[in-house]
């Protein structure tokens, strides 16, 4: 067997799960299961609800729930995970449902789900976490406001308008309300979101969702209200399916399909990050977390149902419940199941209002005000990063808002650096360092200390400041305080040396690192100074050098 074949048949089997996953959850099933029920108290209302947001109905927001939960526990990273639809993720599908219908939709999921397992076998699980805070929370800020946005018609009572922007959806049912008001359902919309922020309050590790949709349906039903329902529901699991892979349109799916994968890799793994500090024992490991996303959504579209990723909110109350092992987010799924098929004709009669409500508590309860005002107030540019990714996440979409974000986060990183590199003209001797004679340099020898990183960010600033070196004979430029050297860097200082050389300075280079000479190697131009012996181990020793080229005595100690 070739060695890349083995190589690869020894990465994916590193990804699959192993016997330890069993042996934990055996070790407190009492306690799991009662996490699992928990869980599945509160991912109902929200699987119906995104399912129906996402606009391929509740039916596939229970289905997503249902498989991918169960895929993605057995097969995921994190043994506090608990996955399946999310608001994040409805924001990528509504402009694919409107551009290519249901079957685009789970098409995108299985080459969303494709893609996850070639992350996943690439080993990429590690750079999440190089994704900054600013741009993690304004992303969380962006989703919430959208979440709470694409409520705004059901919320109303009015039929969703066409179109992509959740602003100007939301906009035209508050015009299409105002001609026709209709408070039963709003009414209800807010009932239910104000059980949920009140009873978090009042009791924290009470969920309110399930008993607050309840109640709002009973209450519709007695009350004969002419809110609209969810409808009815299969009682059972769709039969696997792979008709939308006969779709036509795989290239013009693939962005949305490389967006969902994105989004559901970040996602997952921010998620992941949050568990573990939320927990205790074993971290997660993020490239067996794509693995596991991967599978389930590779899978999930055979039944109906759309992309999945790990639930920040439903893994925070899986923790939070005592869940100790894979099991308990299994069993979530597997009671979410069990409601399919005992009470699919009551989950049906479920006021579209009441999901609403729901989904408008949780995209309050998204949003830490508190850790926000603090962010913002840290530096200009992490507030300004923060601000760009929340009103891109409402402009643009998901994966451009952290792609911009990532961009502008980085561009003031790299101000910052290379605001860091400082050519410094030494007159005194440094605090401890034996080179007294430093400080008796005449003028004609002057020595400079480059500080930092000499790369592209601070290479026209440091050419500038070498090149109006014009009052010495001798130049010593200390590199000990160098700590990076790229090709830019490395060629500004070849062309600085080359300048002075012309106007009859002598250059000496002292303490030049190794790593730092094989970036100037190809140049030629530390290759040609040592070989006129002019690089020297340490300062005192290219300065002795100098003096002795100048002609002029060193006092006697």
């Amino acid at each position: 067997m070739p060695k890349a074949v083995r190589r690869l048949a020894a990465s994916v089997r590193s990804l699959l799960p192993v016997r330890e996953d069993l042996k934990e959850a055996t070790r407190q099933p009492r306690r799991d299961l009662l996490a699992g029920i928990t869980v599945a108290i509160v991912a109902l209302p929200l699987a119906l609800g995104f399912g129906v947001t996402s606009g391929m109905g509740a039916a596939a927001g229970l289905v997503t729930a249902i498989v991918a939960g169960a895929l993605a526990a057995v097969f995921g990273g994190s043994r506090l995970q608990v996955s399946g639809p999310t608001g994040a993720m409805t924001v990528v599908l509504v402009p694919v449902v409107h551009r290519f219908g249901p079957s685009g939709v789970l098409a995108v999921g299985f080459l969303a789900g494709i893609i996850l397992l070639l992350l996943a076998v690439c080993r990429a699980g590690r750079y999440v976490r190089y994704v900054p805070t600013p741009v993690v929370e304004g992303f969380t800020a962006g989703i919430a406001a959208v979440i709470a946005l694409q409520q705004v018609p059901a919320a109303l009572g009015v039929p969703t308008p066409e179109g992509e922007n959740v602003v100007a959806v939301a906009a035209e049912a508050v015009a299409e309300f105002a001609r026709h008001p209709e408070w039963a359902s709003i009414g209800l919309a807010l009932a239910v979101a104000a059980a949920m922020l009140l009873g978090a309050r009042w009791r924290p590790s009470i969920p309110f969702s399930l008993p607050a949709v309840l109640l709002a349906t009973v209450w519709a039903e007695v009350a004969h209200s002419p809110v609209t329902r969810i409808g009815a529901l299969p009682s059972t699991l769709p039969a696997p399916s792979a008709e939308f892979l006969t779709a036509s349109a795989w290239g013009a799916l693939l962005p949305a399909a490389l967006a969902v994968a994105a989004l559901a890799a970040l996602e997952s793994l921010l998620s992941a990050t949050v568990a573990d500090g939320m927990g205790s024992g074993p971290r997660h490991d993020p490239d067996r977390e794509l693995f596991g996303q991967g599978v389930a959504n590779l899978v999930t579209p055979l039944f109906g149902g759309v992309p999945a990723t790990a639930a920040i909110a439903r893994t925070a109350v899986n923790v939070r419940s005592g869940a100790a092992s894979r099991l308990a987010a299994l069993s979530h799924a597997l009671i979410l199941a069990l409601i399919v098929f005992a009470a699919a004709p009551l989950v049906g009669k479920i006021p579209l209002a009441a999901l609403a409500g729901v989904l408008l508590a949780t995209a309050v309860r998204m949003v830490e005000v508190t850790a926000l005002l603090a962010l913002a107030r840290t530096t200009r540019g992490d507030a300004a990063v923060l601000l760009l990714t929340a009103a891109a996440t409402l402009a643009l979409d998901l994966v451009k808002a952290v792609v911009l974000g990532m961009v502008i986060a980085g561009a003031l990183a790299l101000r910052a650096v290379a605001r860091s590199a400082r050519l410094h003209r030494e007159a005194h001797p440094e605090p401890g360092t034996p080179h007294d004679e430093l400080a008796q340099t005449p003028d004609h020898i002057v020595t400079y200390r480059l500080h930092g990183p000499l790369f592209f960010g601070a290479a026209d600033r440091l050419s500038r400041e070498l090149t109006q070196i014009t009052d010495a004979r001798v130049v010593i430029l200390r590199m000990s305080h160098l700590t990076t050297v790229d090709a830019t860097g490395a060629g500004v200082l070849g062309e600085a040396v080359t300048r002075l050389e012309a106007d009859g300075t002598t250059v000496l280079f002292a303490g030049l690192q190794s790593a730092h000479e094989r970036v100037l190697a190809p140049l030629g131009v530390v290759d040609r100074l040592r070989r006129d012996g002019l690089v020297f181990p340490s300062t005192e020793e290219a300065l002795a050098h100098a003096r002795a080229h100048l002609l002029i005595p060193t006092k006697a100690h």
